[in-house]
This record gives structure tokens, sequence and C-alpha cells, in this order.
């Protein structure tokens, strides 16, 4: 009896070990993987690395399977529009929005004058990346980028790519790379810039020497409105209308824009399918449409410019409008509580 019971907590025991090894992560000797090898010598030969640095830095990396569940299973994929929503719209993460701008309103001034992007809309994408900075993820970038290069075939090109920005930056603002924490996809930052994204766009915006996008109130807005200028934000153009049907409607499921839609008709196109209302722009304005599931039915949006814009930070429509309503009710927030302090 005693036999078997030793048997079972054997067992047991290693199943345990077996769940905690799967389902968090491991050491996998990734220095001496091939593909590895070969990425190395390319560092060294195109960007002057150390290869025996490289190849040491390579076997503290960890090859985390959560990072490949969590790509495989993005919230927007599986939520409607209604479900999706609320996630963002809430009281608190309006409320804290608020206060970011108030805390940083000289810093958000300063680069609305710059790069004529809406105050609100840099409050916005910050509250919604990584809640004003509080929630900037927990895995170390150099983990999330080597396991999505490496074994995660479907988007391994893309994520090699990123992996190289990622040690040609931590070279140039010298920082082990083992220190800076992102998101499962190697985001980083109050902003959560890519690499890549970093290297093009994040911006020394206090003059302090460094490119500081996680503790840096004036380099993470500042870069986050760079950002928009250089994808073509219009200062003062409108973002989205909300439409109606009419009885000759022709619309189709087909005809809404779920990731990153190019504005190849005008709001005439719209018009004829079947919209009707009221809009902020003229009849030839290029557009996008946009079907969101509410519980109570179907809602018809057009998408301008300055809305394709917000999708250039991420290709899902629901985080685009979801960044957009998130704007206007901080800027309602926050311009009532201008109007009392009068």
């Amino acid at each position: 009896m005693l036999s078997e019971q030793k048997v079972i907590i054997t067992t047991l025991s290693m199943l345990l070990f077996y769940f905690i090894f799967i389902n968090n992560s491991f050491a996998s000797n990734l220095d001496k993987d091939p593909d590895v090898q070969i990425f190395i010598n390319e560092m060294v030969k195109q960007h002057n690395f150390n290869k025996n640095e490289l190849e040491s830095l390579f076997s503290q990396v960890k090859i985390k399977q959560k990072i490949l569940d969590a790509i495989s299973r993005p919230a927007e994929k599986s939520k409607a529009w209604h479900e999706y929503r609320k996630i963002f719209l809430t009281p608190k993460r309006i409320n804290q929005g608020v206060k970011f701008w108030q805390d940083n309103s000289d810093i958000i001034e300063y680069a609305e004058k710059t790069y004529g992007v809406a105050p609100e809309i840099m409050v916005s994408i910050i509250g919604v990346e990584t809640f004003y900075g509080r929630l900037q993820g927990s895995y170390r970038v150099m983990d999330a980028l080597s396991t999505l290069a490496f074994k995660y075939p479907k988007r391994s090109k893309f994520f090699r790519g990123e992996l190289k920005h990622f040690l040609i930056m931590s070279k140039e603002q010298k920082f082990d790379p083992l220190s800076r924490k992102g998101s499962y996809a190697g985001a980083m930052g109050m902003g959560q810039f890519i690499p890549s994204s970093f290297q093009s766009y994040a911006i020394d915006f206090d003059g302090d020497g460094e490119k500081d996008i996680w503790s840096n109130n004036a380099d993470a807005i500042g870069s986050v409105a760079h950002y928009f200028k250089r994808h073509g934000w219009k200062k003062g153009q409108p973002v989205t209308d909300q439409l109606q049907l009419n009885k000759k409607n022709t619309i189709k499921s087909k005809d809404g824009c779920r990731r990153s839609c190019k504005l190849k008709l005008i709001v005439a196109d719209f018009k004829q399918k079947g919209l009707q209302g009221e809009t902020s722009v003229d009849d030839k304005t290029p557009a996008i449409l946009l079907i969101l599931k509410q519980k109570s039915g179907k809602e018809y949006w057009l998408g301008y410019n300055n809305f394709y814009v917000i999708s250039r930070y991420n290709h899902s429509t629901l985080y685009s409008m979801a960044v957009y309503q998130l704007s206007q009710e901080i800027k309602q927030a926050y311009e009532a509580e201008k109007r009392l302090k009068k």
C-alpha cells in the first residue's frame, strides 16, 4: 500500500513538473539552435555585434509557451464590438485619462503644437495600450521576440526583423537586452512600440539625451504624436460619423472594414448603398465602412483619413474605434472639469 502511494505521489509530481514546464517557460539552449546561429552570424557580419556576447545572451533566453498561446488568440478576433468596447470604455479608464491629461497638460499642449495631433487621441492611445503607463507588460522583450522569431513559423520573418531592431536599439541606447519588459509580442513602453517603430518614431521630446518611452512621460507622449504625424494625421479633421440605413439598403457584411482597410470609396458610394444621415465631411471624402455589432443590433459608421491613421497603430478596426470613442469620453470629461474650475 505504501509503495502504491509513493508511485502515485511520484506520478503526480512528474505531472505537476510537466505542467509547469509547458505552461510557463523553459531554457532551450537557444544559442545552439541552427537558425539562431545563422541569425547571430548575420548580426556579427552586418551590425558588428560580438559573437560570444550574442551566444551568451541567447543562452539566457527562455522560450515561453504562453507567448505562443497569446499570439494565437488576439482578443478582437473572438469578441463582438459591444464586448470589446466595455473593456476600454470604463469610468476608471476615462477618469484616469482626465488625470493623465491634467498632469501632463504642458507636454500634451506642446506635442499638439508640434505635430498637430489631437490631445485626446494621444491620451487615449496610452490609456488603451498600458492604462497610462501602469501596465506595460510582464514578459522580457528578448524572450518574447526570440520565442516568436524562432518558434512561431507563421510570422518568424517579421519577428526576426523586430529582434534585430531590438538588439540594435539596445546597443544604441546602452541597455541590457534582458532588462526590458513588454507585451507578449515584444511591444514596449507606455505607447507599446515594437522595436522597428521605436527606431523610426521614438523621440527625445524633452531634450535630455535619451529616448525613454518607459518612464519619461514627455518622450512617450511626444513619440505617440510623432507616430501619428508621420502616418498622415490631419489636424482638425473628423475621424468618424455614425449613420443609419434607409429602406433601399444594399449594404452587405463584406462592405464593412475589419482590419485597416484602405480608403478606396467615398462617402457618396456608401450613401448610394443605403446609408443616410448628416456627415461632418462632403460626399467626395474618401471613407471606409464600419459595421459594429451591439447587443441591440448593428451600428454603421464611416471612418475617414484620421480613423485610418489610428488603424496604423493597430490594424483592428475594433481597436481603432475603442481608441476614438475613449478619446471622446476623456475629452468631454476633461473639458467639463475645466469649466467647473473657472
